[in-house]
């Protein structure tokens, strides 16, 4: 990656596939590392939940990886800087729903913290 550039979605979208990123304002973020059991329980128990809430409801969970493409106005999808992969997304909006995943801020995300999340402190 060259450092001081911007990427996009379209850079995004030609990376390996066996590789996970996550970009936010056109930096990206290394995900390959695989979560911990522990990670993987705490998702999967928080997703049967809500999975079993929302059936027939017309909000539906998603388990990561669900690319969440957060444009700015009208961004065309190649141009979006900023992809990421919550852990857990609930989507209310059946129309923010393609064959990429998530156009849009989901109505719910829930994201497990790790000593990696916290490497990356996107809310300072």
């Amino acid at each position: 990656m060259k450092t001081g550039y911007l990427y996009t979605y379209a850079d995004y979208l030609s990376w390996p596939e066996e590789e996970r990123w996550e970009l936010i304002g056109g930096v990206p973020y290394d995900m390959t590392p695989a979560p911990s059991t522990r990670h993987q329980e705490i998702l999967g128990e928080l997703h049967r939940l809500f999975s079993q809430y929302l059936f027939c409801k017309p909000c539906k969970a998603y388990l990561s990886p669900v690319d969440v493409r957060l444009p700015q106005g009208d961004d065309k999808d190649e141009g979006v800087l900023s992809v990421v992969q919550p852990d857990l997304s609930v989507i209310c909006d059946r129309t923010k729903i393609d064959e990429r995943g998530c156009k849009g801020a989901p109505d719910l995300i829930i994201e497990i913290l790790s000593p990696s999340t916290n490497e990356k402190r996107f809310w300072r």
